[in-house]
């Protein structure tokens, strides 16, 4: 397998695209807008770049990544050949219904089809396509040249040979890959956003400030980064669609998002992405600042 098509050239689109070109793999990435695409290569470069900085890539090696990657606005152009396509698009369940038809549509017949949903039912997602037994999700973290971990997820119907296919392919990126069944938020989230909801809602109640509830947790429990910090760069719009994935496919109400959560989504304060969340980040700058809250 050396062709592979990246569907979504935003944050998740375009690491998992430098991942696969840096890999030696032939990379289509593809979006409908030119513009994304453009600041999409551009990132991967300075991230190739930052890599080569630091001694881990050669010059050399990194020319070779750039030159595997192929941008694309039209969907079946850029997925024609493909071995493998990996959808990232935003985490929003109509448009990855719409995107899957498409491909099953237009991609080869032994082509494997994965998605990054980070939450959304994969079983789901396969029972849109003809060929459900060849839908897998493979949810990469973020930020993808980083993160060692892929979270594999098998659907009801995913054959063992794709995910051991996948689960391979996985390791040739240099990641580890850890295979989970597909149920709401998988493992990855079922876990993370209940803790990164149940902080928002201890600022909500006045429990303690944001840096306050941020430090006990890097300082007392190892975490790289505090809840709240983290939701602001996962994106609180994010955030809060895995919450309500959870909330409606368990039924459970210790999975519903804290007003204060839809609040500020409402309001367009979705973190880094928008430049305000629980801090207040300024571009081309490091440091953040607790955000002021009425």
């Amino acid at each position: 397998m050396k062709r592979i098509s990246v569907i979504g050239a935003g944050t998740m689109g375009n690491g998992i695209a430098h991942v696969f070109a840096q890999s030696g793999f032939q990379v289509n990435l593809v979006d409908v807008h030119f513009s994304q695409l453009e600041k999409a290569v551009a990132t991967i470069g300075k991230n190739l770049d930052r890599q080569v900085s630091k001694g881990l890539l050669t010059e050399e090696q990194k020319q070779a990544a750039i030159k595997n990657i192929t941008t694309k606005t039209d969907l079946i152009e850029g997925i024609k050949d493909a071995e493998l396509i990996v959808e990232a698009a935003t985490e929003n369940i109509n448009l990855k219904l719409d995107i899957f038809q498409q491909l099953d549509k237009y991609a080869p017949q032994g082509c494997i089809l994965a998605t990054n949903t980070s939450s959304i039912s994969i079983t789901k997602i396969a029972a849109v396509t003809g060929r459900p037994q060849q839908v897998i999700g493979m949810h990469f973290m973020n930020p993808v040249p980083v993160m060692k971990l892929v979270e594999i997820i098998n659907g009801y119907a995913t054959t063992k040979e794709v995910s051991h296919t996948i689960v391979e392919l996985s390791k040739q990126l240099g990641k580890i890959p850890c295979v989970v069944n597909d149920y709401p938020g998988f493992i990855a989230n079922r876990i993370l956003m209940p803790m990164i909801n149940e902080a928002i809602y201890s600022f909500y109640e006045g429990v303690a400030g944001v840096e306050e509830i941020d430090t006990v947790m890097k300082l007392g429990m190892a975490h790289p980064m505090g809840p709240l910090q983290l939701a602001d760069f996962i994106g609180l719009d994010v955030c809060l669609a895995i919450l309500k994935v959870l909330h409606d496919g368990f039924g459970n109400p210790k999975y519903a998002p804290c007003p204060l959560l839809v609040n500020m989504v409402t309001a367009g304060k979705l973190g880094v992405k928008s430049g305000e969340g629980f801090y207040v980040y300024t571009a081309g700058s490091k440091e953040a600042k607790p955000a002021q809250f009425r």
